[in-house]
């Protein structure tokens, strides 16, 4: 059954069949269906013919009629008085030229204008159609014609047609097996290199072919594995950061535990300061789970935006005040350009963690001198906001990864002095959940700008 349901086999039987269904048509309307559709066929003629012949026909005029006869095939007589004063051909097989015949005598006694008969030609032993027109009151018309093709026609098509058999299903046997190797080879090719892929090979390339949609699937496969391999990089990336990030906080909360147990339980100060760095590892640990938890839910749409309109300006200040402690402490200098009433529709809460994000990751990578400018900037339609640092700066084969979780710039990992590591990941979520514009400016040396864009209030 397996090969029966295979692509090679069934292109095959498809043009088999196919060319059969044709020779099968053949067959019918060429020999079959040749008599019946010679009999429909020359009936419409012939009615045209003898309406031509009323139409046209005149005293002694004989020469339309022998015109006629001899171009639709037909035989045409003339009754005027009882009396044959016209016939076009004698030796035409549909002729049933004799006024004696009772057909005639019938017709010329009745009061009819017209009359349809199909008799057996005794002459030629042939079915014939005759069509009877009153031309006046002592005038008749009788156009007849052969309903039988003939004899020699037929034979000739059977025996074309046999030949023709025998070749074409040869032809279509030769061809539908080249074709169907030329199409399926490569999809088969295709087949066995993405089950190398789905177990975990991302070492392979998928060929093109000469077939067009063939290629557009091989780039779209190539594409998809190097962006599986990526992928499979950054989640031993992320283990590898998780694991650490988890590890160092817990195994700092149990060490700072025993040693209280252990050790500093009776000295209240030493104590204390355990307990701080204990506490301050759970809060790191809380941070970086909390991320995470956010992350998941707005990848999976699970909060629902909540969009008011608020004060973008007074929404910086409040953020800003967050980081005294970095002013005071580190001497970290943020500079903030204000611009009042900057009314803007969004969800104020992911905004803020954006914003917040955003200034983490500056103060993380930040110059020597410990600088980081924001910007409110207000254009004809928008609002950009940027965060800028005057760190070394982002290569430009790594700008597009570094919105993804845990990346870093130069592939090792380091605790970050804000945050959880996952803050760009989460900026970059939001932001899309908004629709709203996105990005980031970098020069070596010279620092890096994130920017995002708010389209103003109707």
């Amino acid at each position: 059954m397996k090969a029966k349901s295979n692509l090679r086999y069934k292109i095959w039987l498809y043009l088999i069949v196919f060319s059969l269904s044709i020779l099968i048509l053949l067959w019918l309307f060429q020999v079959i269906f040749l008599n019946g559709y010679y009999k429909w066929y020359k009936t419409r003629e012939l009615i045209s013919t003898a309406q031509n012949i009323t139409e046209t026909y005149s005293e002694e005029n004989y020469e339309v009629l022998d015109d006629i006869s001899h171009k639709d095939s037909v035989c045409i007589e003339l009754v005027k008085d009882n009396k044959l004063i016209y016939i076009s051909n004698l030796f035409n097989k549909g002729c049933m030229a004799t006024t004696q015949e009772p057909y005639k005598e019938d017709f010329i006694d009745s009061n009819d204008s017209s009359a349809r008969y199909t008799l057996k030609n005794p002459r030629f032993n042939n079915e014939t159609l005759v069509l009877a027109f009153k031309l006046n009151n002592n005038t008749h018309l009788f156009v007849s014609a052969s309903l039988e093709p003939i004899d020699a026609t037929v034979t000739i098509l059977r025996s074309q047609l046999f030949y023709i058999t025998l070749i074409v299903i040869l032809l279509s046997l030769l061809v539908s097996y080249f074709i169907s190797r030329i199409i399926s080879n490569p999809i088969i090719k295709m087949k066995n290199k993405a089950q190398e892929l789905a177990r975990g090979n991302y070492n392979i390339t998928f060929e093109n072919s000469e077939i067009e949609e063939i290629n557009e699937l091989s780039k779209t496969l190539n594409y998809a594995c190097n962006e599986l391999e990526k992928t499979e990089d950054l989640r031993r990336e992320l283990m590898a950061n998780v694991s650490h990030d988890l590890k160092t906080p817990l195994t700092m909360i149990k060490a700072y535990a025993e040693l209280i147990r252990d050790v500093t339980h009776k000295d209240k100060e030493k104590m204390d300061k355990n307990l701080n760095t204990i506490i301050e590892e759970t809060d790191r640990l809380n941070v970086l789970v909390n991320d995470i938890l956010e992350l998941s839910k707005i990848k999976a749409n699970a909060t629902p935006l909540e969009i008011e309109e608020f004060d973008l300006n007074e929404l910086m200040h409040t953020i800003i005040s967050r980081y005294e402690i970095y002013i005071e402490k580190e001497n970290y200098n943020i500079e903030y350009k204000e611009k009042p009433n900057t009314m803007i529709k969004a969800d104020k809460k992911r905004i803020e963690q954006v914003i917040y994000n955003l200034i983490n990751n500056a103060i993380n990578y930040t110059g020597d001198d410990k600088k980081v400018i924001i910007n409110i900037k207000e254009e004809k339609q928008n609002i950009r906001v940027e965060i800028k640092d005057t760190g070394k700066g982002i290569n430009k084969k790594d700008l597009e990864y570094i919105w993804d979780k845990y990346y870093k710039v130069d592939k090792t990992h380091r605790r970050v002095q804000v945050g959880s590591g996952i803050g760009l990941s989460i900026v970059k979520n939001i932001l899309i959940s908004h629709n709203f514009e996105y990005g980031v400016e970098t020069k070596i040396n010279k620092g890096t700008t994130f920017y995002f864009i708010i389209p103003k209030n109707d």
